[in-house]
C-alpha cells in the first residue's frame, strides 16, 4: 500500500491506548516510532459506559486526524491479559466491566491487550533507552511497584500472563503481607502506597519526604535510604535470577534523580554479584506518560 494525497496508510501506523483509572492516553505511531496526534481524556473509573464510549471516540478522532482506517489497535491496561491478549482477564476491584471484555469486537478492528507495565517496557525496548537490547528488566516506581521482563527481545508474560510483577518479591520475610499476601514486598518497601505508614504519618508522598531529605532531615533520610537499600537488594536479586543487560527504572519516584540513583549505585556496589567485574546497567526510562500507549501500539503491530 502506498501513500496517496499525503495521507498515512493503515499499514504505516498503529494506534496505542493506555487505559488508566483516571484518564485515557492515546497516540498513533508510525513505523519509525514517531508519535502522531497524542490524545488525553479524563475518565471516571466508575462510569463503565462512559469510559468505553470514550475509547471509541479516541479511535474515531485519530482516524480522522490521520485520514486512515483499519489499522490495528493496542491497549495497555492494569491487570492480567488472557492467553490470547484480547482482553484483561483479571483485574478485580478496578474499572468495572474491564475483565473479559473483548475489545476487538467492541471497536471493530484487530485489537491486542497487554499489561501496562509490559507496555511501558516495550516502548523503551523498541524506541527508548533499551532500543536494540535483548534481555531487559523494568520496574515502575510510583504508588506501587510494577515490572516487566524482556527476554530475547520479546516481552515475557509467562504462564497465566502473570510474569513481571516484580514489586511483589519478598524483601523482608518478617514484614506484613502486601495486597497479594506476600510478606515484606518490594512494593511495600518503596511504593507511595505505604509511605504514610512507614513514616508514622509524617509524610504522605515521596516528593514531600525528599524535600525534607534534601534539607538534612534525619528521619526523612532514614526512611528514604532504607527504601533505596531495599530496592538495591531487590535489583541485585533480579540480576542473579535473570542476568539482564539493563534494568530500567520508571515512574514518578524516579523524578528524585540523583537522590535516588546515587545512593542506589552505592548500595548495588555492595549487593550485586559482579562476576568478572561485570555490572548491570541501571538507567532511567526515557518515555513518560505516553509509554503505555506507545508500547501497546508496538505490541499490536508485532501481533499482525
Amino acid at each position: 500500500m502506498t501513500k496517496k494525497k499525503g495521507k498515512i496508510t493503515a499499514m504505516e501506523i498503529t494506534i496505542g491506548i493506555d487505559l488508566g483509572a483516571t484518564r485515557i492516553k492515546a497516540t498513533a505511531l508510525d513505523h519509525q516510532g514517531k508519535i502522531l496526534h497524542p490524545y488525553y481524556q479524563p475518565i471516571q473509573e466508575t462510569d463503565e459506559k462512559g469510559w468505553k464510549n470514550t475509547m471509541v471516540k479516541v479511535v474515531r478522532e485519530i482516524q480522522q486526524k490521520t485520514g486512515s482506517h483499519g489499522f490495528a489497535i493496542g491497549i495497555s491496561a492494569p491487570g492480567l491479559p488472557n492467553e490470547h491478549n484480547t482482553a484483561i482477564a483479571f483485574m478485580p476491584g478496578r474499572l468495572q466491566g474491564l475483565e473479559n471484555f473483548i475489545w476487538g469486537d467492541f471497536l471493530g478492528t484487530p485489537t491486542f491487550v497487554l499489561n501496562d507495565a509490559v507496555a511501558a517496557l516495550l516502548a523503551e525496548a523498541r524506541y527508548g533507552t533499551a532500543r536494540g537490547r535483548k534481555n531487559v528488566v523494568m520496574l515502575t516506581l510510583g504508588t506501587g511497584v510494577g515490572g516487566a521482563i524482556l527476554i530475547g527481545g520479546k516481552p515475557y508474560q509467562g504462564s497465566f500472563q502473570k510474569a513481571g510483577h516484580l514489586g511483589h518479591m519478598v524483601i523482608d520475610s518478617d514484614g506484613e503481607p502486601d495486597i497479594t499476601g506476600i510478606p515484606g514486598s518490594l512494593e511495600d518497601a518503596i511504593g507511595n502506597c505505604t509511605l504514610e505508614k512507614r513514616s508514622a504519618g509524617k509524610f504522605t508522598s515521596t516528593h514531600e519526604m525528599l524535600e525534607a531529605y534534601k534539607t538534612g532531615d534525619r528521619f526523612a533520610a532514614e526512611i528514604w535510604l532504607t527504601s533505596v537499600k531495599k530496592l538495591a537488594i531487590g535489583l541485585a536479586s533480579l540480576t542473579n535470577i535473570l542476568s539482564p543487560e539493563m534494568v530500567i527504572l520508571g515512574g514518578g519516584i524516579t523524578e528524585a534523580g540523583k537522590y535516588l540513583f546515587e545512593p542506589l549505585e552505592e548500595y548495588l556496589s555492595r549487593y550485586e554479584w559482579r562476576t568478572g567485574g561485570n555490572k548491570t546497567k541501571i538507567v532511567r526510562a526515557e518515555y513518560g506518560d505516553l509509554s503505555g500507549a506507545v508500547g501497546a501500539a508496538c505490541f499490536a503491530r508485532e501481533q499482525q
